[in-house]
């Protein structure tokens, strides 16, 4: 896409560069203003917050470009603080020793599937990384140290 649509925008309230949009807008909590971050292309944006008022204490401030590399540089933080939460949620380890002293990290996977929810069960040799065992198990599984230590000692969830 190119054309006008994705031309650079460098007003007092809307700046669109670089592949982010943001927008001052009056903040509906108070009688203030707020500044919204959006990412070119995604419907929300990944970063609201207030926005200063002018010298007169009535408009926003305008928008400048060092304003705009820091509310991009917090927008990008954000949506990163996003990501790893979503697959901490999705991915969970624990590490254990099994009977014969030997550390194993066994890993619990969610697959995300509408029709079939299920996650994988697995263990791995902590020094070699090699695979020892994995099992289908329900996404609702709790991974916790007796848990993994029977599955790693049996191989049952």
């Amino acid at each position: 896409m190119s054309g006008a649509d994705d031309a650079d925008i460098m007003d007092e309230r809307l700046w669109r560069k670089s592949g982010w949009v943001a927008r001052v807008i009056k903040n509906e909590d108070d009688d203030g203003w707020a500044v919204e971050m959006t990412r070119v292309g995604d419907s929300e944006p990944a970063l609201v917050g207030h926005w200063t008022m002018g010298r007169d204490k009535k408009n926003p401030k305008p928008l400048d470009s060092a304003a705009f590399s820091t509310l991009i540089k917090t927008a990008r933080e954000v949506l990163l603080r996003h990501e790893q939460s979503a697959r901490a949620e999705l991915h969970k380890s624990r590490s254990i020793t099994d009977d014969d002293g030997r550390r194993i990290r066994v890993d619990f996977d969610i697959v995300q599937d509408e029709d079939d929810p299920h996650a994988i069960l697995a263990t791995f040799d902590d020094a070699t990384g090699e695979a020892l065992r994995s099992l289908r198990v329900s996404a609702a599984f709790k991974l916790t140290e007796s848990s993994a230590q029977r599955f790693a000692r049996s191989g049952e969830a």
